[in-house]
C-alpha cells in the first residue's frame, strides 16, 4: 500500500469451504491473501460430528479460539497426553509449537469456532505431528 493511500476497511463473507492441513473444514476470513492483513488471520472452523484434527503444531505463531457451538476436547503435549474441554462461550489459547489435536465430542452435531492467529499466512506454518511413544 502506498503511504498516500488511505487504509481500507474490508468486509469478508467466506462462502467457500477449504480443507486445512489439519484436515478440518475452514471458511477463510481475514488473511494476507483475502484482505492484505500483515499480522493477523481469522477464520471459522467446523469440526464435523465425531471428527478430529490431525495432530499438528503451529510454527512461530499463537492461536486464539472462541467456541461458538459444541464441545471440543483439545489434546496436547508430546504424547497428546494432556487434555482440556472447551464448549460454546469458551476461549482457548494455544502457544506456538505446542503439539495438539481437536476432537468434536458430539457424534451428532458439528462444533464451530472462530480461530485467530498472529500470522496472516498461518497455513504455511502448520506442521504435522506424530506423538512420541509412551515410555
Amino acid at each position: 500500500m502506498d503511504a498516500a493511500d488511505p487504509p481500507d476497511v474490508k468486509p469478508i463473507r467466506p462462502l467457500e469451504e477449504v480443507l486445512t492441513r489439519q484436515r478440518l473444514p475452514y471458511f477463510v476470513g481475514i488473511s494476507g491473501s483475502t484482505v492484505g492483513a500483515r499480522g493477523l488471520s481469522m477464520h471459522l472452523v467446523v469440526i464435523p460430528p465425531g471428527a478430529r484434527a490431525d495432530p499438528h503444531s503451529h510454527r512461530g505463531y499463537e492461536t486464539g479460539i472462541y467456541v461458538l457451538e459444541g464441545r471440543v476436547e483439545t489434546r496436547y503435549g508430546p504424547r497428546l497426553e494432556q487434555s482440556v474441554i472447551s464448549q460454546a462461550g469458551d476461549f482457548l489459547f494455544i502457544p506456538p509449537g505446542v503439539p495438539h489435536e481437536a476432537i468434536n465430542l458430539s457424534a451428532t452435531e458439528p462444533a464451530r469456532a472462530v480461530v485467530a492467529r498472529n500470522d496472516p499466512a498461518e497455513q504455511d506454518k502448520v506442521d504435522p505431528y506424530q506423538p512420541a511413544a509412551a515410555g
